[in-house]
């Protein structure tokens, strides 16, 4: 049977440099950091030249750079601070955003009586930036805006500088889930004054269980997670050199491979989108996948023209054939209820058809597009 990986926008296959790095500490860097011989301090060296790595890249100075375990430790870190700590009073997101940031907001108001406040989206799944201006201007209470650079399931790209320009301007802080992005694209932290956002390294060829946090210096962001000065105060815990190793390497290699690595994947997304527009009829594109400008590079998402017999077995029958893809974020392959990415802006009639996401890494090749596609076909078609 054939083994077909083409769900990277769930995680990623960890690069083979990636797993020697991190062997090598496990062997022979075995100290605690926080511990002052010699063991101790070459575990500190590691974990602090990687926050250098992270930060040079980015633009930003090292102390803003914070290791998590994750994208969703970090979202949650950020959230929940800036109510406690900051003064917020209104979270200002949309409904398509990550569960991460949509669950925590509604625990917030729960727990603090905070507003949270959706700007409208339009057809497509993108914020409504006009809208966004008249919630930023609607009372005088403190605001964070919190928007995700890449939408993980149907990959729409959020106009970021538009969006950081509007916070500054109406004194309102900006927090962005950049998951997806990091790791894929370029950022300068000194061009574009964002507050916060947040990276997974299993997104971009690294381990799982590893991230970090990008804090503006002077944030006033106080520790989620107590019980030692562990990352200047803002997460205790002893750092697991490891993974923060791990992650330092394959930051390097995606940046450093990004122009090449780009070009191939983008050539991938394109013939996936030209095959599938032409051997199967009927197939469409949810939010932006189908453009290469409005959408990540990353990843598409389509809705096939199948009935409801052939709906409740896809996934299984592409998984009989090798196939991996997703049915919706990975986040929430359990659930039953289905994408809330696509229940907000599909139609009743598109939400009845299947939709898969297919995402796209430098591991893959145009011989397991054509498989696929193939699949795909002989399943609609049979």
């Amino acid at each position: 049977m054939k083994n077909v990986y083409l769900d990277n926008a769930a995680t990623t296959r960890v690069r083979d440099e990636v797993v020697l790095r991190m062997q090598g500490v496990l062997t022979d860097c075995y100290g605690n950091p926080s511990s002052t011989y010699g063991q101790g301090r070459k575990a500190k060296t590691a974990v602090e030249t990687a926050r250098k790595t992270i930060a040079k890249e980015l633009k930003a100075h090292p102390s803003e750079v914070i290791f998590t375990s994750g994208g969703t430790e970090a979202d949650n870190m950020v959230l929940r601070s800036a109510v406690r700590d900051l003064g917020v009073e209104t979270i200002i997101t949309s409904k398509i955003e990550h569960h991460a940031v949509l669950h925590t907001a509604q625990d917030l108001v729960a727990d603090h009586g905070i507003a949270v406040k959706y700007v409208a989206l339009d057809e497509s799944g993108n914020p409504q930036t006009s809208h966004l201006q008249e919630l930023l201007q609607e009372d005088d209470t403190k605001k964070m805006v919190s928007l995700m650079q890449v939408n993980n399931e149907i990959g729409n790209l959020l106009a970021i500088d538009e969006v950081v320009k509007m916070c500054k301007a109406n004194g309102a802080l900006f927090h962005s889930d950049t998951v997806q992005a990091i790791g894929h694209y370029k950022w300068d932290v000194s061009k574009t004054p964002i507050d916060f956002l947040v990276a997974s390294a299993h997104k971009f060829h690294g381990p799982k269980g590893v991230g970090f946090l990008f804090v503006r210096q002077h944030s006033g962001l106080k520790p989620m997670i107590s019980g030692g000065g562990q990352e200047r105060g803002l997460r205790a815990g002893t750092e697991a050199v490891h993974n923060i190793v791990g992650l330092e390497e394959a930051f390097k290699i995606a940046y450093r491979n990004l122009a090449e690595e780009r070009t191939y994947i983008e050539g991938l997304k394109r013939y996936f989108i030209d095959q599938v527009r032409q051997q199967i009829p009927g197939v469409f594109f949810n939010g932006l996948s189908g453009s290469m400008e409005k959408s990540t590079y990353t990843l598409v998402n389509i809705g096939l023209p199948l009935d409801d017999d052939k709906t409740k077995m896809l996934l299984f029958n592409l998984d009989m054939k090798g196939i991996s893809c997703s049915k919706g974020s990975a986040c929430q392959s359990g659930s039953d209820a289905g994408s809330h990415v696509l229940n907000e802006l599909l139609s009743e009639e598109a939400l009845k058809k299947t939709s898969l996401r297919f995402s796209f890494s430098s591991y893959n090749g145009i011989e397991e597009l054509d498989y696929t596609i193939g699949v795909l076909k002989e399943l609609v078609e049979g």
